[in-house]
């Protein structure tokens, strides 16, 4: 099943697809209800299903979603696939996946404006794949991962990355600007894709319309069920809490350009940058 936030106003109306092809109003959900909450088997079977039989549904332009994120937070796995490593010049983390943590005002809705901040003279947009935790979660293993996780997205990240050149603690400070990041434009439950489909799933950075970078999930180093164990260690992560989980390479990105995130079967964001 599909779930898609969609700006009306200040409101955020919630729609909700069987096959990506139809959409349905979901109207009439109690107060302080979110995205994730719809997400998750018991919202999908009491919130969802019975709305989705009652209401045929619309075709739905994605290019103008919301964020799919509407509570948690904002993990990410750094240099995970050997093709963003040596962009940098970098080696993969041995031990652990590398890491940090970004403040949810970077986000961006779909077809949003990037705008490159003057304190950065290199840019890099990031194309990856997003794991939406769906309950609280606390030393998770890496068997257990599948039990969490809600469903996947769509990630844009993008990285001040002169700044981690010089310093790769900067880490945090380089991807927190306004408009950093893009998670959507739909969260696709997880129960849509077996261990199988998930690894061969392709991940592509794309400007201007040529592909910069692709790999398939299974080219990560620290694989989803690693991940989820990594982060959930010895922290807590609230439901829509979302993992990053690493680009097969990264894309300069400049006034005029266009930047998309292409994930098989998942998504597509897409971006001017000024």
């Amino acid at each position: 099943m599909r779930f898609v936030r969609w700006k009306n106003g200040d409101e955020a109306e919630r729609y909700a697809s069987a096959d990506g092809a139809r959409w349905t109003r979901l109207d009439g959900l109690p107060a302080g209800v979110r995205l994730v909450d719809l997400a998750v088997p018991e919202g999908r079977a009491r919130l969802v299903e019975p709305r989705l039989a009652e209401a045929p549904g619309a075709e739905l332009d994605l290019t103008r979603a919301a964020t799919v994120m509407d509570g948690g937070d904002i993990w990410g796995a750094g240099l995970n696939f050997l093709g963003h490593s040596q962009d940098l010049g970098a080696d993969q983390p041995t031990s652990a996946p590398g890491s940090y943590l970004r403040p949810g005002s970077c986000l961006i809705d779909n077809a949003g404006t990037i705008e490159l901040p003057r304190q950065s003279d290199r840019v890099t947009a990031e194309a990856e794949l997003g794991l939406v935790i769906g309950f609280p979660c606390k030393n998770v293993s890496r068997d257990g991962w599948r039990d969490v996780v809600a469903g996947v997205t769509a990630v844009l990240d993008l990285t001040a990355e002169d700044a981690i050149r010089e310093n790769p603690r900067h880490i945090p400070w380089s991807k927190g600007f306004d408009t950093f990041c893009s998670i959507g434009p739909q969260l696709v439950t997880l129960d849509e894709f077996d261990d199988e489909r998930l690894r061969s799933l392709t991940v592509s950075t794309v400007r201007n319309g040529e592909v910069i970078a692709s790999a398939p999930v299974s080219g990560m180093r620290y694989d989803l069920g690693r991940l989820v164990e990594h982060f959930t260690a010895g922290r807590t992560l609230a439901p829509g809490t979302v993992i990053c989980t690493g680009t097969p390479g990264a894309a300069v990105i400049n006034p005029g350009d266009r930047v998309e995130a292409v994930v098989e079967g998942v998504g597509h964001l897409g971006h001017p940058v000024t």
